[in-house]
C-alpha cells in the first residue's frame, strides 16, 4: 500500500459516509471516539486469542490471525475519521511529535 494519510482518510471517509447514511447513524462529536475506543476493544479480543488467553471460539489460526489485521485497520479508520472530524493534521502532529527524534529536515 502506497497511499499517503489523506488518500487513506478520503476513502476511509466515503466508506463510512456511506455506512452512516444508509444505517441513519448520526455522527456527533463524541461519536468519533468513542468509535476509536470500541474498535480498540475489538483489537483487544482479537489479540488475546492470537496470544492462547482469549477463546477462539472454533476459529482456526488463520481466521484468528485474519481478524486481528481486521480490526487493526478498523482502529486505524477511525483514528483517521476522529482526526479528520476533529481538523487535526496528521502528518504535522506526526513530524512535531515523533519524528522531531530523527534529526532531520524535513
Amino acid at each position: 500500500m502506497s497511499r499517503s494519510l489523506g488518500e487513506l482518510t478520503a476513502l476511509v471517509a466515503e466508506v463510512a459516509d456511506t455506512y452512516a447514511s444508509r444505517n441513519a447513524i448520526a455522527r456527533d462529536d463524541d461519536w468519533y471516539l468513542l468509535k476509536v475506543q470500541e474498535e480498540l476493544g475489538e483489537l483487544v479480543a482479537e489479540y488475546l486469542k492470537t496470544t492462547a488467553r482469549g477463546r477462539h471460539k472454533g476459529a482456526d489460526a488463520v481466521a484468528i490471525r485474519q481478524a486481528l489485521e481486521d480490526e487493526t485497520a478498523d482502529v486505524l479508520a477511525m483514528v483517521l475519521l476522529f482526526a479528520r472530524h476533529n481538523s487535526i493534521d496528521l502528518n504535522a502532529a506526526l513530524e512535531r511529535k515523533w519524528f522531531q527524534y530523527l534529526g532531520r529536515a524535513p
